[in-house]
């Protein structure tokens, strides 16, 4: 298997507990960690000499604002380093078959094919597309066939995703490893599968300690609760969770009322269908264990922090946000797609006010955020975790079921342009920093093994 970003979200001590109790390969060849037991059971590829095949791995890079990887594990460029394996499996091994295990996405992996040399196959995820003619929805064709940089056809394959497809396909190489025809497709496990019975009544005995806890109705909802559209605009789901988070801090902070919530998208997992809630379904929709918590700005700082979700580029760092956001009812935004990146905002009004750049506002949000997740905000330790983010939402709904959610146009796209402030000086997002500092070099990116010499 290669890692996902998920296989992060306990953070590295999590993952290497995890993999230590692991009987087969586990490779990544851009992960490059300090982390004594990652540095040892991650290995950039496996070489299956039986079947004179060898796989690589590759891990997405955004892992590092996505998920909760520690200080010392880097993610390298996935190009570089996958490039660097196929060119010392090449030269060491008699292997021309080269397929790469990915978990970058469709999109990710379709540019991996155009810009190496050698590779014969990837098989993907992350981006959870559906591919095929079986899918009623499919996004490319299965398998997508891309050319690599020495015009040699690559096939690249996806199963969608929670196991609902299963993906197959039987490849004839030539003798140089390239892929000349194909079988197969993605095999939708619907119920005309049979179930293995040892295995279904296993499931079904871990499962059930937890079925009681899951089954209690926490509360009830008129409307479906839509989770689909969060990450590119206003969703029922989000702004349900943003509100339990604000009215949250409401009640516990008299001395410091907030003044807007902020969740990431990324963080809404699953829709709740009208009708009665349980833990289950909320466990299932925020199912990271995300703490609750809260942040300082100034007005003009959190100008730039919602500038920078609108543009989806961090105002402070210059680099991609990699997720949507969703605020609470306390804020009405406009902004204008249309314009550059870092100058969106037409309108910001928190409370009914235009907000002030010289007063200090409070922000409820998730310690995952607080701490960098998803770069909508600068790193920081200065938080404090409190309640679990499911724990709150669930008090909510016991409070204020039913529960009759609506779009509201909390932040909407407009064709406005903003009215500009004389008193300002003109800025530019030219002087934004670029990139963060680099990693190091990819020449050294695929692990040398003890037979190999001078990569």
């Amino acid at each position: 298997m290669t890692l996902g970003n998920h296989e992060f979200d306990g953070g590295d001590d999590e993952l290497a507990d995890f993999l230590l109790n692991l009987t087969f390969p586990v490779i990544s060849a851009n992960i490059r960690s300090n982390h004594t037991v990652l540095n040892q059971t991650i290995i950039p590829y496996k070489i299956f000499h039986d079947q004179g095949v060898a796989i690589i791995g590759a891990t997405t890079p955004t892992t590092r604002n996505i998920a909760s990887p520690g200080p010392g594990t880097h993610f390298l460029n996935v190009a570089d380093t996958v490039q660097a394996c196929i060119d010392e499996i090449r030269a060491t091994t008699d292997i021309t078959r080269i397929v790469a295990l990915t978990h970058i996405g469709y999109a990710e992996d379709q540019d991996l094919a155009a810009a190496t040399s050698g590779l014969s196959l990837i098989i993907g995820g992350h981006s959870h597309t559906p591919l095929g003619d079986l899918h009623p929805d499919p996004q490319g064709d299965y398998p997508t066939v891309v050319q690599d940089r020495d015009g040699n056809d690559v096939f690249v394959v996806q199963a969608w995703r929670w196991g609902e497809y299963l993906g197959y396909i039987d490849v004839t190489f030539d003798a140089d490893g390239r892929p000349l025809s194909y079988h197969g497709g993605p095999i939708h496990m619907d119920n005309t599968t049979a179930q293995d019975e040892a295995l279904q009544a296993q499931i079904e005995a871990w499962a059930a300690p937890f079925e009681e806890f899951a089954g209690v109705v926490v509360g009830h909802t008129n409307v479906d609760l839509v989770q689909a559209t969060c990450q590119t605009e206003e969703c029922t789901l989000g702004n349900v969770m943003a509100d339990a988070m604000y009215e949250y801090r409401l009640d516990t902070s008299e001395d410091n009322p907030p003044d807007l919530a902020l969740v990431n998208a990324g963080g809404i997992r699953a829709a709740i269908d009208a009708g009665d809630i349980t833990r289950g379904h909320v466990l299932s929709a925020f199912p990271f264990g995300n703490a609750v918590t809260e942040l300082t700005f100034s007005g003009a700082d959190l100008r730039r922090v919602l500038e920078g979700c609108v543009s989806r580029v961090n105002q402070f760092n210059g680099d991609p946000i990699t997720s949507g956001f969703q605020v609470s009812a306390s804020v009405r935004m406009r902004y204008n797609p249309r314009l550059d990146p870092g100058s969106r905002i037409v309108s910001l009004f928190i409370d009914g006010e235009d907000l002030d750049d010289r007063r200090d506002y409070t922000v409820v949000t998730l310690d995952f955020l607080a701490g960098g997740g998803d770069n909508i905000f600068e790193v920081t330790t200065d938080f404090v975790p409190l309640d679990l983010q499911d724990e709150v939402l669930i008090r909510y709904l016991e409070k204020n079921s039913p529960i009759d959610a609506e779009i509201e146009g909390r932040f909407a796209e407009t064709d406005e342009l903003p009215v500009p402030d004389p008193s300002e000086p003109v800025t530019s997002s030219a002087d934004l920093p670029t990139s963060s500092a680099a990693l190091p070099s990819s020449t050294r990116a695929c692990i040398p093994r003890p037979r190999v010499t001078g990569l």
